[in-house]
């Protein structure tokens, strides 16, 4: 059995791309492991697989730690890009102040608790770093760290520590994050999140949301056909008979006229007989057509194509605009909203919903005419799977020479450093694409892989390299680092609470999901979901995210300068 181990040892060593492989693997399988409700995760799941297999002393060039880092802050930047630069329109501002207060409360936190227990500047990043669910400040803090007028073995220890402190307190903080926003946040706002969900719903309406694979048995839109016997609906044109059933909350898209299959145009008069193929929501399908004709059954009538594809706002006509708005514009007749997603969330569909540059409407409709109401829209994404690798490449390239500036505050020298660059050119050309997306698409699969597969293998890197010296590290930093943990992941909460309600006047459900937001936790986003039985905390949540990823990305190498 040794003697198979000492082989195992030996291949892995020759062949250190098999430990990472191994690595993200034996990751992704324990981060599906689940403790009562709370899911161990990738990025915690990789750091225990690299601990783990980094006990064989493995080593792996650090550029390659650096490429997988660098791909997914481009990505994070990518995704959050477009909410980013719309935070700071004047509406936004509650959330953009909010997020810095918690954002600054944590990093102050952080420094006087490390400073309090003596902790060394990587176990200080590391309890940053864990405490907020923010993993790039691993990277920032590490590069930083590489930078120190220090001796090589010390920079090493100091570097290895971050993870110790990271992997204790990202489950403490994780864990008393859910507990606060859900358990005593609303009972210190004296609030019921049901009730407020329900208060909420008198303006804005919100959906279930389903895991992959499966969605709700109801349809907001539904097609039949109609025979047209009642004599008050002939003689009248389409158009006319759309505005009197329901005020165009109905799509004539095909007539029979005898044996004739004809795609009607607003001024197509309606004959006794005729049989309509009628798109309607189910609503109106109850309680408006019943009065025209029976309902019949036409297979060649109701055999035709149906296009359904998203469609990204870049004009300025629509941007601004209400659901409202757009169902009564001229280019939209024809054609159904079925939901809108805002940076990888799908936002409640409401009359009342202000819709943003960058929003991605899901439309159906007949194709011609879905290509002409995109014209008018924006950007029709045809499902292309090809990646922009020039425009990807080109981002991280800019944004590394950018993070290679520094400047020097308090006598401390700050830089981006090129993986920080990375993040912020991230941020620019996301925001560009979804300006003009006919450049700069990087579809959802790709964008997957850039994002959790280049995190788990930096994390996983880390744990590798961190492997030899964990356990020692952790009897060393000792379990004051879980009282810790607590102290930085509620502190800048509960200031944010109570910050957020009773001076800049959030409503109690939003603000939950803006400090999700920016304690960059999703985990925290669907726990307070849950809860409330809505998905309206996202609604605070995209801008905080963006705003908090960069502040606290930045912060890394900040902790690391007011250490040293």
């Amino acid at each position: 059995m040794k003697k198979k181990g000492n082989m195992v040892t030996a291949i892995l060593r020759a062949h250190p791309e098999l430990a990472l492989f191994l690595c993200l693997a034996l990751g992704f399988l324990i981060g599906r492991i689940k403790i009562g409700t709370f899911k161990i995760g990738v990025v915690l799941g990789t750091l225990f697989a690299g601990v783990l297999i980094g006990q064989l002393d493995i080593e792996i060039p650090d550029i390659v730690k650096t490429i997988f880092f660098d791909f997914f802050l481009f990505s994070t930047g990518y995704k959050v890009g477009p909410q980013f630069f719309q935070g700071f329109k004047k509406n936004a501002f509650p959330q953009l102040l909010l997020t810095l207060v918690i954002c600054l409360s944590c990093l102050l936190v952080a420094y006087s608790v490390s400073t309090f227990l003596g902790y060394d500047v990587g176990t200080a990043a590391g309890l940053l770093a864990g405490a907020f669910s923010e993993s790039t400040v691993i990277g920032t803090a590490s590069d930083a760290i590489s930078h120190l007028n220090l001796a090589d073995a010390e920079k090493s220890r100091l570097i290895n520590n971050i993870p110790v402190a990271y992997s204790v307190t990202y489950l403490v903080g994780a864990a008393s994050f859910v507990f606060f926003l859900t358990g005593i946040a609303p009972k210190l706002l004296g609030i019921d999140l049901v009730k407020e969900s329900d208060k909420l719903a008198e303006t804005i309406s919100g959906e279930t949301e389903y895991g992959p694979g499966m969605k709700s048995a109801y349809q907001r839109w539904i097609i039949r056909a109609y025979r047209i016997t009642n004599e008050k609906w002939t003689g009248i044109s389409i158009s006319e008979f759309e505005r009197l059933i329901s005020n165009k909350n109905i799509v004539i898209q095909r007539i029979r006229h005898k044996d004739q299959l004809l795609d009607p145009n607003p001024d197509t008069i309606i004959q006794k007989d005729d049989v309509m193929v009628i798109m309607a929501q189910h609503g109106i399908i109850l309680d408006s057509l019943f009065s025209i004709g029976p309902e019949v059954l036409d297979e060649e009538l109701l055999n035709f194509p149906l296009a359904h594809l998203d469609v990204t706002i870049t004009n300025n006509a629509v941007e601004g605009m209400t659901v409202k708005l757009l169902r009564k514009s001229s280019f939209y007749h024809g054609l159904m909203l079925n939901k809108i997603t805002r940076e990888n969330h799908e936002i409640p569909l409401e009359s009342k919903t202000v819709l943003n540059r960058g929003d991605i409407l899901n439309l159906s409709g007949r194709p011609a005419k879905l290509e002409e109401a995109a014209k008018e829209i924006g950007y029709l994404d045809r499902l292309s799977p090809e990646t922009d690798i020039i425009f990807v490449g080109l981002g991280i390239v800019l944004g590394g020479l950018l993070g290679l500036l520094s400047v020097t505050l308090f006598g401390v020298s700050v830089t981006l450093t090129t993986s920080g660059g990375a993040l912020v050119m991230g941020l620019i050309f996301g925001w560009l694409h979804s300006r003009t997306p006919v450049f700069g698409r990087i579809p959802e699969p790709a964008l997957w892989i850039f994002d959790n597969v280049g995190l788990a293998a930096f994390i996983g890197l880390v744990g590798l390299a961190a492997g030899p010296s964990f356990i020692s590290g952790l009897k060393e930093t000792g379990f004051g680092i879980l009282l810790a943990g607590v102290a930085v992941a509620l502190i800048p909460h509960i200031i944010g609470l109570y910050f957020g309600r009773y001076v800049l006047k959030i409503n109690p459900l939003i603000l939950l999901g803006a400090q999700t937001g920016a304690g960059t936790s999703t985990i925290g986003l669907k726990a307070v979901q849950d809860a409330s039985g809505s998905k309206f905390p996202v609604l605070g949540y995209t801008i905080p995210y963006a705003l908090a990823n960069i502040l606290l990305t930045a912060f890394g190498p900040i902790l690391v300068g007011m250490m040293s």
